[in-house]
């Protein structure tokens, strides 16, 4: 991958709803963004995780843990960071996810509800 590693896959169960379910964390690689140079900056650390849903793999759902990378400006203190736009706007799916959901007619609402729980929980 060109700007995450995998730094954790985890497959976990809800025991009310006895429903496994994947957390696959990325962890943003220490890469400065296009146009700022190392001699500049430095990096400050992640910002605060993102957990958002994504296609479910073989019927279990799927969760992202984001971390992302924040940079300081040595001279200024102004801290920077690269622009993802893989997550729908106002939700909690990847961009992707929430187009498909959109084309196919329905927002599989029964699957939303089992999981958002899930979600939620985990992202506290």
């Amino acid at each position: 991958m060109v700007h995450f590693d995998i730094s954790m896959i985890e497959t976990l169960c809800d025991i009310t709803s006895k429903t496994e379910y994947f957390i696959i964390e990325f962890t943003e690689k220490s890469i400065l963004p296009e146009g700022f140079s190392i001699s500049d900056y430095e990096s400050k650390g992640f910002m605060e995780s993102k957990l958002i849903q994504d296609f479910p793999l073989r019927g279990r759902a799927v969760f992202l843990r984001i971390r992302r990378r924040r940079w300081r400006d040595k001279q200024t203190d102004k801290i920077i960071k690269k622009d993802f736009t893989f997550i729908a706007d106002g939700s909690k799916f990847t961009r992707e996810l929430s187009d498909f959901l959109k084309d196919a007619g329905s927002y599989a609402h029964r699957h939303h509800e089992q999981h958002s729980l899930i979600l939620w929980d985990q992202s506290t």
